[in-house]
């Protein structure tokens, strides 16, 4: 297995970061994700998250929680291919739970209803279908398990 870190993330790591988003489809400039964007809302009580290659120093995972003073949103969580189907995508979403439970607030995020891999993880850790909408949610932080 890779040795790696969960790490937060750093402003210098946006040109990395970027690159794992673009590999993956989860972000770009396109969708307004900018270093800019990512400052601000980890001033606002957001998170972001990395998995790191101990050995190469590759960025090769995220999660993006951002904070609405109501919800945590959890945006682009993700593992480069080459690193995908081995449990990072696992870690990083109970990191990202651990975080929701901390500061005391429910979670969600939205998730394309082609991805079946990520959705049958999500609802392990505790995330249910909300509606009409491919929107998992964690109401009650209680329910967290790990």
């Amino acid at each position: 297995m890779t040795n790696y870190i969960i790490r937060d993330y750093y402003d210098n790591d946006f040109s990395s970061l970027n690159e794992l988003w673009e590999e993956t489809g989860l972000g770009g400039s396109q969708r307004g994700d900018n270093a800019k964007i990512i400052a601000q809302s980890i001033k606002l009580g957001g998170k972001l998250i990395l998995l790191e290659n101990t050995k190469t120093k590759e960025i090769f995972g995220s999660s993006w929680m951002t904070f609405d003073g109501r919800r945590i949103h959890l945006h682009h969580i993700g593992v480069k291919p080459s690193y995908q189907n081995k449990g990072f995508g696992k870690i990083l979403t109970k990191e990202s739970l651990k975080f929701a439970k901390e500061k005391g607030c429910q979670i969600k995020l939205e998730v394309h209803q082609s991805n079946k891999k990520a959705i049958e993880i999500y609802k392990k850790l505790g995330f249910t279908f909300l509606g009409d909408y491919d929107v998992y949610i964690v109401r009650e932080l209680d329910s967290i398990k790990f």
